[in-house]
């Protein structure tokens, strides 16, 4: 082959491989919205069991510990 011939291979290779990384980089950034998402929402339900307890620990009488413990 000729180093023409050879250059041009090469060039080829690359734009394949380019376009393999820019599917790849699509599929990865797909995922990191999806993350985002499910974190975000992870986020507002521990947000929102956190107030249902604190509103629960605000209910308990005053001075009341669990069970078992020595005041």
């Amino acid at each position: 082959m000729s180093k023409l011939e050879d250059l041009a291979e090469r060039v080829e290779r690359l734009v394949l491989r380019h376009e393999e990384l820019k599917r790849t980089n699509t599929l990865l950034e797909q995922q990191v919205e999806a993350l985002g998402s499910e974190r975000d929402s992870l986020r507002s339900r521990l947000s929102a069991a956190r107030a249902r307890i604190d509103v629960l620990l605000e209910r308990l009488p005053a001075g009341e510990g669990p069970p078992g413990v020595a005041e």
